[in-house]
C-alpha cells in the first residue's frame, strides 16, 4: 500500500494519509486536507491496489462535487411544529356525555 503524499490542482495541495479506523475490525480509510479548507475527508477505503495516480483523481472528484453541492442554494426545511388546521376544516372538541335521567333520579 502506497503512503501518505501531496499533489496540486487547480490552485489547491491536497495532503493524503492512510489512516486506521477506530472501529473493530480497523479498516484502512484514504484522509485527505486541502489549502484552505480547514475540514479533513475521508470519502473511501484505502486498498493495496491503490496508487498515487488513482487515489488523486478520486480525490480530485471527490471535492469537485463537494464543491458544487456547496455552491447550490439551501434547501428550505419546515419547522417541525403543530400544523394549523386546514381552511374549511372541521375542529372537532368531545363534549362530555349526558348523565341518564335515572341516575341522576336515584342519586336524589
Amino acid at each position: 500500500m502506497i503512503g501518505a503524499f501531496n499533489f496540486e490542482d487547480g490552485g489547491r495541495t491536497y495532503t493524503c494519509t492512510v489512516e486506521q479506523s477506530r472501529t473493530k475490525p480497523p479498516q484502512a480509510w484514504w484522509w485527505f486536507g486541502v489549502t484552505g479548507d480547514g475540514q479533513r475527508y475521508a470519502p473511501f477505503h484505502a486498498s493495496s491496489s491503490d496508487t498515487q495516480g488513482s487515489v488523486k483523481t478520486r480525490v480530485i472528484a471527490y471535492y469537485a462535487a463537494l464543491l458544487e453541492r456547496r455552491a447550490q442554494p439551501a434547501v428550505a426545511r419546515h419547522h417541525w411544529a403543530r400544523r394549523a388546521p386546514a381552511d374549511g376544516a372541521a375542529t372537532t372538541t368531545a363534549a362530555p356525555a349526558a348523565a341518564p335521567a335515572d341516575v341522576e333520579a336515584a342519586e336524589e
